[in-house]
């Protein structure tokens, strides 16, 4: 069956559905919350009012965002099962907002918010919606490390002290490559406790890079580099630095000149809590009570390469597609990439240069998943099959690759068929 696209009455009309029924229950949630509450109460003060915001929640979450028009085949079939899917997990899970897109066939065919961005000032989540990317920040990085590697500018294994003079030298040398895989023995957050002065950072930082190695550049290796995988942030903070020595240019501008621009990703941006950044979301978190609040402050300049982009699910989906079509890197480079490291401990490691790698579906799927403060992320590509999946969450906690993977299953799922008439 062709996809019809909607008309421009038909577009108006379900612009206006959503947004009356996003402003009915957002004023309904604030109610709720501005209702006094006697000592020792619950936070919503009576049943009825309770039943009522979940009546409202629900009609919410059975109605998307004005999906971005895709031209192509997607069969609404499977967008129906897409948004069933979407609006179960928002349900289960209390999200407040998400965006997702999708790749099929190298292309991206459909896109769509489901929620609210800003539960505050009444603001539906759509497509172009930015999130914390979080780790999915290390894809795009190591992607720019490839290419310096593909041109010749970055080696891999030479110690990466040759490319950031700043990183001090340790007992072993660490590579490059060794820091893209987690094997180069760089420490990950003391805790993950709102007390850890690093994992809630709240200062801003004018060298972004430097901010960044400064807080573990003196502390001792936790791991001789290569025998062990250790899942580490700081250390693509020094991934960053190698592009910039590699490059001659700031971190932010490479990636920016030779990835984002490349890709069309025109609205991808570092999480700068000073600048006006349209369409950034508010980020979320739920209280002891499970109740959702605003979360935990932070200011992650220090960690810009491993885990401090802003991103859209479109913008997203151009970076698979890019990928997929080879624009990017080249395919050999790209192989090369998806390819696992292996640690001299023995130890089984599905994880490659900057993406982890699967086989729970049947084929290979790389990608990466993300989690901080206010968000919770993951992308995913299936390259066999010229798909992917992008699945954006202003919440943290929630499980985005269980979403995501869901996703994946009903994109990879054979057409139904029309019984014979």
């Amino acid at each position: 069956m062709k996809v019809v696209p909607l008309s421009a009455t038909r577009i108006e009309k379900r612009r206006r559905k959503v947004i009356f029924i996003h402003n009915l229950f957002a004023r309904e949630f604030a109610l709720c919350n501005s209702v006094p509450r006697m000592s020792g109460s619950s936070r919503f003060p009576s049943v009825a009012i309770r039943v009522r915001l979940a009546r409202l929640f629900a009609l919410f979450l059975a109605v998307p965002a004005l999906a971005a028009p895709q031209p192509g085949q997607f069969a609404p079939a499977k967008r129906a099962q897409l948004e069933a899917a979407i609006s179960r997990f928002m349900a289960a899970n209390s999200v407040p907002g998400v965006s997702v897109a999708v790749v099929e066939n190298g292309a991206e065919e459909w896109s769509a918010g489901f929620g609210s961005a800003d539960l505050e000032n009444f603001v539906p989540a759509t497509s172009h919606t930015l999130y914390r990317l979080a780790s999915i920040s290390k894809s795009i990085t190591a992607t720019a490390a490839m290419l310096l590697w593909q041109q010749g500018k970055l080696d891999l294994d030479a110690p990466v002290q040759k490319y950031c003079s700043s990183f001090p030298q340790k007992d072993a040398p660490i590579t490059t490559r060794e820091l893209l895989g987690h094997l180069g023995g760089i420490r990950f957050y003391k805790s993950g406790s709102q007390d850890d002065a690093e994992y809630s950072n709240t200062r801003h930082f004018a060298n972004p890079i430097q901010g960044g190695i400064d807080f573990f550049k003196n502390d001792p290796l936790v791991a001789k580099p290569g025998s062990e995988f250790h899942y580490t942030t700081q250390g693509f903070t020094l991934v960053g630095c190698a592009i910039e020595g590699a490059s001659g240019e700031n971190y932010v501008d490479y990636v920016r000149e030779n990835v984002l621009t490349p890709a069309g990703m025109t609205h991808t941006v570092p999480d700068d809590r000073f600048a006006i950044i349209p369409y950034r979301t508010r980020f979320y978190s739920k209280d002891k009570s499970g109740a959702i609040a605003n979360s935990d402050f932070l200011d992650s300049s220090y960690k810009i390469p491993g885990g401090g982009w802003l991103s859209s699910a479109d913008d997203m989906a151009q970076f698979e597609v890019a990928i997929l079509a080879d624009l990017l890197v080249t395919r050999a480079t790209r192989e090369v990439m998806w390819t696992p490291l292996k640690p001299t401990d023995g130890q089984e490691d599905s994880y490659a240069l900057g993406w982890g790698t699967g086989k729970d579906l049947g084929v290979l799927d790389v990608g990466h998943t993300g989690g901080q403060q206010g968000t919770s992320t993951n992308f995913m590509i299936v390259p066999e099959r010229r798909a992917g999946v992008v699945v954006l969450i202003n919440l943290d906690g929630v499980d985005a690759t269980a979403l995501s993977t869901e996703l994946m299953k009903i994109l990879l799922a054979p057409a139904a068929t029309s019984p014979a008439k």
